[in-house]
């Protein structure tokens, strides 16, 4: 099998759909020949993917030019990033049109148009697309595509897909890479975190609808023992997000290293997942791979009452707590600090449910429904 990826990306990049996508090309390589096509930017970060990314180099990565002014344009805004995406379209447009693949992937509702190349296209989706009558033709004439939700399957079937075109899908996690052997102590020590203190922790980006606020809002319902951390965020945003939260006994500590992040999970004693209910992408179309990475740490979690979430996370794996609601996601983080019999077993069978969410796996079962659609 030859799988060319397509990914209008700066690669590698800080945020998770950089992690996402070179984790599914990894596994997509144990079935055969991958190839990610992705924009020649300019980017911050100096290190090449693999070594970003701590992945093994079975698949080859191709930069293709484009104009990039959303970086050093920032003043211009949209137009930017649509500058950078047409030029990019054009020159993927040139590279594959001779070019023959079992399966083109991506996850980029700009590349439907390529269907009418006659070829392989397979559609990734995580959100439901804008302008949605711009590309429902494309999507009614590809032979299958992927979505990370049932939710996000049940809204396109309404709209007029097919559902057995349709595969949910959900996110995953590398397993291995969060079956460290250091101990709770021994990860603060490596962290400089404190040794006398209940460490509940939230991973990730601070955009509104990943609830980041929420926790921090949280804070001072808790007990003074706790100290409660926040990893991940643009430089941008993390900024932001200290001065607004000046008042509170909370610690930010920035983008980490994603080869960092199973040492901050195995340190801490809860982790927290406070997606806001307020906006439909967080409320019905996420599937966050945070999720899969607090149920492999094997850390209690608590998490928002959601449709999205909750195709996962139910009352036997985690505390679901009302969304948006500081007071009752202090009182979800208490029940877990006042009952360690609790903690072990919603810990224990996130542990054993999430061995069903692997890259690897989840890879094997897109190539199974593609094959059974051709």
């Amino acid at each position: 099998m030859k799988l060319i990826y397509i990914a209008n990306a700066r690669i590698p990049t800080e945020k998770a759909h950089g992690i996402q996508i070179m984790k599914m090309c990894q596994a997509f390589a144990d079935s055969g020949e991958v190839e990610l096509v992705v924009p020649r930017r300019l980017n911050p970060i100096k290190i090449e993917p693999f070594t970003y990314y701590g992945l093994a180099r079975n698949f080859k990565i191709k930069q293709l030019p484009c104009l990039d002014l959303i970086t050093p344009c920032r003043h211009i805004g949209h137009l930017g990033l649509w500058i950078e995406s047409l030029t990019f379209f054009f020159f993927v447009f040139h590279y594959i049109i001779f070019r023959k693949a079992d399966v083109f992937y991506t996850r980029d509702k700009f590349f439907l148009p390529f269907i009418l190349l006659k070829k392989n296209i397979t559609f990734e989706s995580h959100t439901f697309p804008k302008n949605y009558f711009l590309y429902s033709l494309f999507l009614k004439k590809l032979k299958g595509m992927v979505v990370i939700t049932q939710k996000l399957k049940d809204l396109l079937i309404e709209r007029g897909i097919s559902p057995d075109k349709i595969l949910v899908a959900p996110d995953g996690v590398d397993l291995g890479e969060f079956d460290i052997k250091e101990s709770k102590e021994e990860c603060r020590q490596k962290l400089n975190l404190p040794q006398d203190k209940k460490i509940v922790l939230y991973t990730g980006h601070l955009y509104q609808w990943k609830g980041a606020q929420t926790l921090a809002d949280a804070s001072p319902y808790l007990p003074e023992d706790i100290a409660v951390c926040f990893v991940g965020g643009t430089e941008e945003d993390v900024q932001k997000f200290k001065i607004q939260n000046t008042k509170y006994k909370i610690r930010v500590m920035g983008h980490r290293p994603h080869s960092e992040i199973p040492y901050w999970l195995r340190a801490s004693d809860i982790l927290v997942l406070p997606n806001s209910g307020k906006e439909d992408i967080s409320k019905l179309w996420t599937s966050p791979m945070k999720m899969f990475e607090y149920m492999a740490a094997r850390r209690p979690i608590v998490a928002s009452d959601l449709p999205s979430l909750g195709e996962i996370l139910n009352e036997s794996n985690s505390v679901l707590v009302k969304p948006d609601s500081p007071e009752k996601l202090a009182e979800g983080i208490k029940k877990i600090l006042d009952d360690p019999q609790l903690a072990q077993r919603i810990s224990s069978q996130a542990f054993k449910e999430v061995q069903n969410y692997s890259w690897r796996g989840r890879t094997k079962k897109i190539l199974e429904f593609f094959s059974s659609r051709n």
